[in-house]
């Protein structure tokens, strides 16, 4: 589908809504930010997920604008800068469309982002959007000043200890939580690298990510997934 811009464009975006006719007020709301690889089918399976869990999902598609080489270097820099701007308001996009729908209840939204969409969905919940309740952020980059974070909503986070890459930003993000007093639930699996948390196949990335130790790990997969909807279910879903 699309989803209209103020500047009249429009954003690609991929919908999942649970079966079955919505209850009085509506369905929790969830909007997936995808990794660095974009659309790829692990991140279709993240919001049938959701939707099998009883989550109205969107998944829009950042690499929309443009070319993908030139929306894929835009947005690594605006990440390495702590300023995610275009990124930030498609996202937004993304929430208040979701929360527009009338099946959809406004004020019980989460979001969760992987790889490049963690660091994205922190910084963007950062910003104490309307109605979020909850982010869940999954290999994703922490910023070193934890006062950016200090509006944030709870955040349960998922890391791996082999991600040579990543596992200091999931020590840094539970630091920041606990020293912030913010409700959080922050794992770092051992035996698991980057991307662990998906089924996806990158070949390229596992050559040319070798030190993150890329690839999914079912185990720590099937655990941060259990705390992932443990989180949003009390966070989210039963926000009164």
């Amino acid at each position: 589908m699309s989803i209209p811009l103020p500047d009249g464009s429009s954003l690609a975006a991929t919908v999942a809504l649970p079966e079955g006719e919505a209850p009085p007020g509506g369905w929790p709301g969830a909007v997936v930010v995808h990794e660095i690889y974009g659309i790829e089918p692990d991140m279709l399976d993240v919001v049938d997920l959701f939707a099998a869990h009883g989550y109205a999902a969107v998944l829009p598609d950042l690499y929309s604008h443009g070319s993908r080489i030139g929306c894929l270097a835009r947005a690594m820099h605006q990440l390495s800068t702590g300023r995610p701007g275009r990124p930030a308001a498609d996202i937004d996009a993304a929430r208040a469309w979701l929360a527009g729908r009338d099946d959809v209840d406004d004020d019980r939204l989460g979001v969760i982002g992987f790889c490049m969409g963690g660091g994205f969905a922190l910084a963007y919940a950062a910003s104490a959007p309307p109605g979020v309740r909850a982010a869940s952020v999954n290999y994703g980059l922490v910023p070193r000043d934890r006062d950016e974070l200090r509006p944030v909503c709870p955040v349960v986070g998922s890391y791996g200890g082999r991600d040579q890459g990543f596992r200091s930003h999931g020590a840094r993000l539970r630091e920041h939580m606990r020293a912030l007093g913010i409700e959080h639930d922050v794992e770092i699996y051992p035996a698991a690298g980057h991307s662990f948390m998906t089924d996806g196949h990158h070949p390229v990335a596992r050559l040319a990510l070798f030190p993150l130790s890329h690839g999914h790990v079912a185990a720590a997969a099937d655990d941060a997934w259990r705390r992932t909807f443990v989180f949003f279910d009390e966070h989210v879903a039963g926000h009164a």
